[in-house]
């Protein structure tokens, strides 16, 4: 990924950013960072780049030429293909969120334009800006900071950038809390003791204390947050009545990354923060026979999982919409991790040679010629570059493969035709389910009716099956 910051003080960006974890990054390829000086493309003689602005008002601003010049060089630098973004750092832009550092970090280049003295011309900014970004209410003397704290925020979601190899298979954010309170040595400061849960070693009774630590740093630091955290609990409390049935909507809320859109008149509607896609539950089924004079208040839905078939009529009219497939929800119910001997040992090794590691691209010509499922090519390289699948390996070569799905769920499990007697899928399956059971999430998987074998897997490691099914249904094809 590529940061252009299009700016008047090039040294202090630059400063700002080449140290620390961005700097490393850089100096590993991971990302690259420039910065343009925007004065460079003045034609002025004295490459001035402001201007009294017509109307009258106090100060100068930024002029048209230089600021188009630049951005007009950046861009001709950029492929074609290549997924960009041109952000204008202002007070007046929608508030700088994870959900918006993760939409950024899936361009290929960000286009940062840092204004000065009174702003920019706003004809340049209606010709090529795609996006007004603020990081809070008040005003600084200049876009630098502001550029440095997005480059920050999107830089450390780019893939290899932090180099936490677990934190890859964790992708979660828990918006709506706080981070709870943090301890080091020593164990007594000041005659404060650290909280005994977090020396006791039992993991569960700490992440228990670390989430009600958030819950009540939330509820009195940050009012507003918390409405929105109480709201979404009240809805998984209706959903996990028929817990199996909407586990996918459960989690999304469970993992931070659920957005409430639309709660009445017995609808559950919730969009993922960082996917385009939509989960919409009828928990009041009695209202079902009205649903034709529902109206969800969303102009458009390329993708969404629903939980009633009755449903199926009302996103085909309202938002064009097509069933791609229908799926039983398979769930892990247990806390504790599923049994692996016979299936790999604690070093992911295995008496007769198969060893498990996760999938890098080099290996991606030998995932097309084994995989026979919907998703694409472009998914399922986006998946390995994430951390997000897993393969099981005889030497060289690839036996077979499992991943965690955008939304959430376990699932592209495809072992090799002349591998398929060697429990390779069950090796695979326990593994990832022990890998989300570590994670502190609850492993599901949705799967297509018809796939007898994979709902026989499922069952046999322990998954239980929902009695409905839900739909997946969306526009045109969408990368899965």
């Amino acid at each position: 990924m590529r940061f252009h910051i299009l700016t008047l003080f090039p040294e202090m960006v630059m400063q700002g950013l080449m140290t620390s974890i961005t700097g490393r990054a850089v100096q590993q390829n991971k990302i690259g960072i420039e910065a343009v000086n925007i004065r460079d493309y003045s034609k002025d003689k004295h490459n001035r780049v402001d201007d009294y602005p017509y109307g009258g008002g106090a100060g100068m601003l930024m002029q048209v030429q230089p600021v188009y010049d630049a951005c007009s060089h950046v861009l001709e630098r950029i492929p074609e293909q290549a997924k960009r973004r041109v952000i204008y750092v202002t007070p007046q832009g929608t508030p700088f969120t994870q959900a918006r550092a993760k939409e950024f970090a899936e361009q290929d280049d960000l286009l940062l334009l840092c204004g000065h003295y009174e702003g920019i011309d706003e004809r340049v900014l209606e010709e090529v800006v795609t996006d007004y970004i603020s990081i809070g209410d008040y005003v600084l003397t200049g876009g630098e900071l502001a550029a440095m704290v997005i480059v920050d925020a999107v830089a450390r979601l780019v893939p290899g950038v932090l180099g936490n190899e677990e934190s890859a298979l964790t992708e979660s954010f828990h918006g709506d809390l706080l981070e709870h309170p943090q301890y080091s040595r020593p164990e007594v400061w000041h005659g404060k003791p650290v909280p005994k849960v977090l020396l006791s070693g039992n993991q569960r009774q700490i992440d228990t204390w670390k989430r009600e630590q958030s819950v009540i740093r939330t509820r009195e630091r940050r009012p507003d947050l918390y409405e929105r955290y109480q709201e979404l609990q009240e809805c998984r409390e209706m959903l996990i009545k028929k817990k199996l049935l909407h586990i996918d909507m459960i989690e999304l809320i469970n993992r931070g990354r659920a957005l409430l859109i639309y709660r009445g008149q017995g609808q559950i509607l919730l969009k993922d923060m960082e996917y385009e896609i939509y989960f919409h539950a009828c928990v009041d089924t009695s209202l079902l026979p009205d649903a034709g004079n529902w109206e969800l208040p969303v102009k458009e839905i390329p993708l969404v999982v629903i939980h009633q078939k009755e449903m199926i009529p009302y996103f085909t009219k309202k938002y064009g919409l097509e069933t791609e497939c229908e799926c039983y929800q398979a769930v892990c119910t247990r806390h504790e991790k599923l049994p692996v001997r016979g299936l790999y040992r604690p070093d992911l090794t295995r008496e007769d040679g198969l060893y498990l590691r996760r999938l890098a691209l080099t290996d991606l010509a030998q995932v097309f010629e084994i995989y026979e499922g919907c998703c694409d090519e472009e998914y399922l390289s986006s998946r390995i570059e994430k951390g997000m699948l897993v393969g099981a390996f005889y030497g060289d070569t690839l036996a077979g493969f499992i991943g965690q799905h955008c939304e959430g769920s376990i699932g592209m499990l495809m072992v090799a035709e002349g591998f398929r007697r060697n429990h390779v899928a069950a090796a695979l399956q326990t593994y990832m389910t022990n890998l989300m059971l570590e994670q502190g999430k609850i492993p599901f998987s949705q799967v297509v009716t018809d796939n007898k074998e994979s709902l026989g897997l499922q069952q046999k490691l322990g998954f239980y099956l929902s009695r409905d099914t839900i739909f997946w249904m969306e526009a045109e094809k969408q990368r899965i």
